[in-house]
């Protein structure tokens, strides 16, 4: 008994020394953050501003370097303004690592920056009607070759299909399983990418026979909403205010941007379209398209299609919240944009003018 007592003593003895040792790696942790203090004027920025900063200096340490930060990206600093010459938007943190006459400690602030610019406003023109299929609850729309391409939603009623634009016949059809919700589509490398709204799942299918060939996961982003590509990568849409980047062979999200205007965050982007470098999104429930950079964020443009719903008829069940404006497909050939909504009996050809 008296050995067993010795041991536990020496074992207690040993003990508190590593829980003193690890508390005052803990605190010196903190008191490095603690000495200084990254000081800005306001949290919501612009691209390419040059903003004031200082850094809180409450021991006076003798601060040899500071370099600032964001994504990783070093941002140059002038007659103590650093410059945000950043190349994604939205919501960041700016980093501040100072090296001092100790060590280094980082100190960050979470920032906000935004568009430099508004966007450009730009309307449309009608070029053509074309009757389409009001039982078609539009989700995605894209052209291949002349064959129009269209994902339908609502469970029970999603589907994919061909589509021949010109006369609104639908060439084939697939019925989707009635659990799910269909949402956007986009065809890549001879394949039909699909996704569904809240089943965080998306099917791939043949271009040709519209055989289903494989399903596949998401993985951070919150749901499906619009599908398009830039011929290298998949673009989705997710109901937030972020646009991600996937991988088409892994179908892995590896990057993504936040939508933004020159004033706030943006969060609902839709059906997805990508022309010329730039990718057109729907905004969910409102009847416009925004033109965004696809490396930034910023929205550049905003088309104002107010006005085009009152060509459609309108059935007895129409829901204004619901039969929206949604679906956008850009014929290459032509070099024109077919818009549609949700239940609508007309798909439309437009140019988009500036205005």
């Amino acid at each position: 008994m008296k050995l067993l007592n010795h041991c536990r003593k020496h074992s207690f003895l040993f003990i508190v020394p590593a829980i003193v040792l690890l508390s005052g790696c803990g605190d010196m942790n903190r008191k490095k953050t603690e000495l200084f203090k990254l000081k800005l004027e306001g949290k919501t920025f612009k691209q390419d501003d040059r903003v004031a900063v200082a850094i809180g200096n409450t021991e006076n340490k003798e601060i040899k370097s500071i370099i600032y930060t964001i994504d990783g990206q070093t941002l140059p600093v002038t007659d103590g303004k650093i410059y945000l010459a950043i190349k994604k938007l939205g919501e960041k943190t700016l980093n501040a690592t100072i090296t001092y006459d100790e060590g280094k400690a980082t100190v960050s602030k979470n920032i906000r920056v935004l568009a430099p610019r508004p966007p450009e406003v730009y309307t449309y023109e009608i070029v053509a009607e074309y009757p389409h299929d009001d039982r078609a609850y539009t989700q995605g729309l894209e052209f291949h070759n002349d064959t129009l391409y269209e994902s339908t939603g609502k469970k029970d009623r999603s589907s994919l299909r061909k589509v021949d634009y010109k006369s609104g016949e639908v060439l084939q059809k697939v019925a989707m399983d009635g659990t799910v919700f269909g949402e956007g589509i986009t065809i890549l490398n001879e394949k039909i990418f699909m996704l569904t709204w809240q089943s965080n799942k998306g099917f791939i299918y043949d271009l040709t026979t519209l055989e289903k060939l494989d399903n596949f996961q998401y993985g951070e982003s919150k749901q499906g909403w619009g599908f398009a590509n830039d011929g290298k990568r998949l673009i989705k849409s997710d109901g937030t205010e972020k646009i991600w980047f996937l991988n088409p062979e892994t179908l892995v999200e590896e990057d993504f941007i936040q939508i933004v205007t020159n004033k706030s965050i943006f969060n609902r982007a839709n059906e997805l379209e990508y022309v010329n470098g730039k990718i057109y999104a729907n905004v969910y429930q409102r009847p416009g398209i925004m033109i965004i950079d696809p490396t930034s964020g910023a929205i550049e443009g905003a088309v104002n299609f107010g006005g085009l719903d009152k060509k459609v008829t309108k059935s007895d069940t129409w829901n204004e919240s619901e039969n929206v404006l949604n679906g956008i497909a850009y014929h290459p050939e032509r070099k024109t944009f077919f818009v549609t909504g949700k239940d609508w009996d007309k798909l439309f050809e437009v140019n988009i003018i500036k205005k």
